[in-house]
């Protein structure tokens, strides 16, 4: 039985339920942060050669059995990282891993491990093993330091690994403002029935999504507390800033048209750090370039899910950004995101 404190089944509470933070709508620049600066690697290069020089700077700490956390996208979904990148990356960098996914708390192509496992195939996510980390059940694991949680209920198979790789489409979200590395393996490795239902869903409540606003994110990101804790240190995140449409992978087809431009990829040993950078990156564009993600990132309240990572000991929001493209000095947002060209859509690479 979990332990966490406003779910079904939970043990009486022992102290008063918690309230939500604030500021998810403000963001900080980075002058007004403070604390330790952490590395985060970039490239422009939004190629397989791309993704795996970004990989390769941080994956020191990877060994083992290796778990891939991607989000592989409902049937036909127009903007998830390019399969023929991936499988350049697993085959020649990561040969014996495997990509790990959840199913889904809506009713879906990816709602039953039957329905996931078709689209699966229909997306050509069959190169390598993809556990569905639920198909036999789920694991608790301790939320250290939360207010929400205690324990989270994550996809069964998913203490079978030693490593994870958390390969993130960096795009905004409907409910989360926007979806990084936390998204993906905070929503991404809770299973699809109990899990994710703690996350979004009120007990009781007829409105599955009702939990929304900073008590989602923070909610979220106890969640990847959970996940990042487990695997520490052998875990590692890179982000891809490719097709950001407002939308989430999970709405395949339906998902809003891109109109931020292409960027390129992030990696870090640090969550909160390439989070945080991929976010600086989108408010350093203009704001032609960077109106409809900053409106929906802000709607949401989505920067609550970086300042309540900081909160949580998860990494540090500054950073040492690293261009790997220009013999790895150091640069600003604004020099990354200089002279971006307008979205134009390309079939895979």
């Amino acid at each position: 039985m979990s332990a966490n404190k406003s779910v079904p089944g939970a043990s009486a509470p022992t102290r008063p339920l918690p309230v939500p933070g604030t500021g998810g709508n403000q963001y900080v620049p980075y002058a007004e942060r403070r604390g330790n600066e952490s590395i985060v690697y970039f490239t422009r290069r939004l190629s397989a050669e791309g993704l795996r020089e970004a990989y390769a700077r941080v994956a020191a700490r990877i060994a083992g059995r290796v778990a891939v956390k991607l989000h592989t996208g409902e049937q036909h979904g127009p903007n998830i990282i390019p399969r023929s990148w991936v499988r350049k990356l697993m085959e020649t960098d990561l040969p014996g891993a495997t990509i790990v996914e959840t199913n889904t708390y809506y009713e879906g192509d990816r709602f039953t491990t039957e329905q996931h496992r078709e689209t699966l195939r229909v997306n050509g996510w069959t190169f390598c093993p993809v556990d569905i980390m639920d198909e036999e059940g789920t694991v608790l694991l301790p939320v250290r330091g939360g207010k929400w949680f205690e324990e989270m209920s994550m996809g069964g198979h998913l203490t079978r690994y030693d490593s994870l790789v958390v390969l993130t489409h960096f795009k905004g979200h409907t409910q989360g403002g926007f979806g990084g590395s936390g998204k993906n393996i905070g929503i991404g490795c809770a299973d699809g029935r109990v899990g994710k239902a703690w996350i979004h869903t009120t007990p009781g409540q007829d409105d599955q999504w009702d939990i929304a606003r900073e008590e989602f994110m923070e909610r979220m990101t106890e969640s990847a507390k959970a996940v990042t804790d487990y695997f520490a240190p052998h875990i590692t995140f890179v982000n891809v800033m490719r097709n950001m449409s407002v939308s989430c992978d999970c709405e395949g087809l339906g998902a809003e048209p891109v109109v931020t431009p292409d960027v390129g990829i992030l990696s870090s040993t640090d969550i909160l750090a390439v989070d945080q950078a991929c976010v600086d990156l989108v408010y350093a564009m203009t704001e032609a370039e960077h109106h409809d993600l900053v409106e929906r990132i802000e709607s949401r309240h989505g920067l609550r899910q970086l300042s309540y990572m900081k909160e949580l000991g998860m990494g540090n929001d500054r950073y040492v950004l690293i261009d790997l493209d220009n013999g790895g000095r150091r640069i600003t947002a604004a020099e990354a995101v200089k002279g971006l060209k307008p979205f134009v859509r390309k079939d895979e690479e």
